[in-house]
């Protein structure tokens, strides 16, 4: 059996695809820059970046590539491209010396950019910000490393919309914290829909990534059916509240205007604050994608997205 090798395998996706990993008895290794906290045993510290410490520390002979720079409020915007790009390139020389033939990378559907809704894996590439710019030219330099040996080498491309889950500090939970906190205000009219994607759903599909005997492919990864904002915000209000509805309602221009207000204020003050005019506009726009991930092995995933929500909510209270 293959030994696996997850670099940045102590954050989120990579704790829960190693707890899968080691209920099912699959040797694999944790490359981090920190101790796995489940995993200690099973860490070798190590930097991406450096490819002197990926040369010694990874042994597997499949990777699963997880590290990134990803959060909305990197100050230094090469801090993307440090992590994202050059490690990845990194990576790619480190596996071509050792003769790994087999790379699973998560990206990210931030290539896509304010895409259509329904956008698929063929959707243009249109990134908005230099997160998504450095995942696209991540999965560049994968490419460009599997066609130097098409034949042998292979290359798996998961592409997820935003992750939840027990444990997660994200997105989707700060969404919840506002809700709870009372000190919410919906913004736009909510009929927009947002694409999620359970973490142990993920988790699962990497696995079958890892498994698959398919040498090329690239998923977005989405839990379908969507929810529209106001099913989401009205879930939560209802699960962790027990009120109904989504509560008090701003227009988008208001919410909008009250974006770049703090972003002035960001600015001037350097102090960071938790509304911008970015993530207003995320917010109050449809980000839903197709997916064609019961393509790879006709895989379904164990959870539907109403569980997962329903189980992440469970360990919030």
């Amino acid at each position: 059996m293959n030994k696996i090798t997850i670099i940045g395998g102590s954050g989120f996706i990579g704790t829960v695809l190693c707890q899968i990993l080691a209920d099912r008895q699959m040797p694999f290794e944790i490359i981090d820059l920190v101790p796995s906290p489940l995993f200690p045993d099973k860490t070798k510290i190590g930097d991406i970046r450096d490819k002197n410490s990926l040369q010694g520390t990874i042994t597997g002979q499949v990777v699963v590539n997880l590290a990134a720079v990803h959060t909305d409020d990197v100050s230094d915007p090469n801090e993307y491209f440090q992590t994202n790009v050059f490690g990845t390139k990194t990576l790619t020389e480190v596996c071509a010396d050792k003769g790994i033939q087999k790379i699973i990378f998560a990206s990210s559907v931030a290539v896509y950019g304010f895409a259509k809704n329904g956008t698929g894996e063929t959707g243009a590439i249109n990134p908005f910000n230099a997160y998504g710019k450095s995942k696209y030219q991540a999965e560049e330099q994968l490419e460009q490393w599997r066609g130097e040996n098409p034949e042998e080498r292979a290359l798996l491309v998961v592409r997820p919309t935003v992750v939840f889950g027990e444990g997660n500090r994200g997105n989707v939970y700060n969404l919840i914290k506002q809700i709870t906190s009372g000190r919410f205000l919906m913004v736009g009219d909510g009929n927009n829909q947002k694409s999620m994607a359970y973490v142990q759903n993920i988790a699962a599909f990497l696995l079958t990534c890892v498994t698959t005997k398919t040498t090329y492919g690239v998923f977005n990864y989405v839990d379908t059916p969507d929810y529209d904002m106001n099913t989401l915000v009205a879930d939560v209000r209802k699960n962790m509240l027990g009120k109904n509805g989504v509560g008090l309602r701003l227009p988008k221009w208001l919410g909008l205007a009250l974006g770049w207000t703090a972003d002035v204020v960001t600015k001037l003050t350097g102090k960071k604050l938790p509304i911008s005019r970015i993530r207003v506009q995320k917010f109050t726009s449809s980000t839903s994608f197709a997916t064609a991930k019961h393509e790879l092995d006709g895989f379904k995933a164990p959870y539907t997205l109403h569980d997962g929500l329903e189980r992440t909510l469970n360990s919030l209270k």
